[in-house]
């Protein structure tokens, strides 16, 4: 990806001293990348494009690999997160026993993409490789709260109970 020099993290917000402190104190050697990625997505929510061509540039790394191991570990995150998380499993167990259906329903109710933060920031809808109980395939997770077996009707309904919970609290 050409680096585009509009496309840079200001110098003066707050979020970055954090980034900094910790490509200091791992002296900006290229096998901390993971750990600054850590301190990035924990000062900042997610990890901007803006912000991983900032520490590509810190650490004196290529971008694409900066890219890659962002994109390539699951707990790092590309996009703002929702208030509230909505993950689905679709491991092998779960994709089998229905968890396509469960995700397009929940696409169809919430009107975003898996993966994506609704409009709102109310709901950060994902899935996952495997969450690990195949026991209750198809499972979600809504925040911490593990459920299943589901169906895409149980799972929308859920998932509306928990923003209304949500909307009664805000």
């Amino acid at each position: 990806m050409p680096a585009h020099h509009d496309e840079v993290i200001p110098l003066a917000d707050p979020r970055l001293q954090p980034v900094e402190q910790a490509m200091k104190r791992l002296r900006y050697q290229p096998d901390a990348l993971i750990e600054v990625l850590h301190a990035a997505q924990e000062s900042y929510g997610y990890l901007s494009r803006e912000l991983l061509l900032h520490v590509a540039s810190r650490l004196k790394l290529p971008e694409s690999q900066v890219f890659g191991v962002a994109t390539f570990y699951h707990f790092f995150t590309l996009c703002p997160r929702g208030a509230h998380s909505c993950i689905v499993c679709t491991g092998t167990a779960c994709y089998v026993k229905g968890a396509r259906a469960v995700v397009k329903a929940l696409e169809a109710h919430c009107d975003v993409a898996a993966g994506q933060t609704t409009a709102d920031g109310k709901l950060f809808l994902g899935t996952a490789r495997c969450i690990g109980d195949c026991s209750l395939a198809p499972m979600l997770t809504l925040d911490e709260a593990v459920c299943g077996p589901e169906t895409p009707a149980g799972a929308v309904a859920k998932l509306q109970q928990l923003l209304e919970v949500m909307d009664d609290q805000g």
